[in-house]
């Protein structure tokens, strides 16, 4: 998908993206703010849904395919249920969704992070670029940032 967000109908056509596809990603961004950062202050929700969206950008994949990969966000295979439980924070979290689509990618490219207080081996492999909230933020190593307004 060579964009996510699209302001207008026609530009859907134009990349190849149905209401349906959009509905869909945000649903997947939604649920992984949710369940990744929900407690966490705005900018670190947004720095989670920006490495979500410059994952799915690097790896050419949907929103769902980024999320749902095996082992990459805790909560798809430690859960028994996706469904949210706090009705307040998961509609924050879609107004936070719906903002990171809109807005430009703050991380630096990132497309890795765990919390703080977890010291994971691959992090060390990793160019740590900030921390926001109780997450620390990291891309590839010798990776340069890309910017992607949505």
């Amino acid at each position: 998908m060579a964009r996510l967000f699209v302001h207008k109908a026609e530009e859907a056509d134009q990349y190849g993206m149905e209401t349906m596809g959009f509905v869909e990603g945000l649903l997947w961004l939604t649920l992984n703010i949710y369940h990744e950062a929900r407690s966490e202050p705005e900018i670190g929700k947004l720095a989670v849904a920006h490495v979500t969206l410059n994952r799915a950008i690097e790896e050419q994949k949907s929103i769902e395919e980024v999320v749902t990969a095996p082992y990459q966000f805790s909560w798809t295979f430690q859960k028994n249920s996706y469904i949210p439980a706090e009705p307040n924070s998961l509609q924050d979290s879609m107004q936070v969704a719906l903002k990171a689509l809109t807005t430009k990618d703050f991380t630096g490219g990132s497309t890795f992070y765990h919390r703080t207080d977890v010291d994971p081996k691959w992090a060390s492999h990793k160019a740590f670029i900030a921390q926001y909230g109780s997450h620390k933020f990291y891309r590839q190593a010798g990776s340069s940032a890309v910017s992607m307004p949505f």
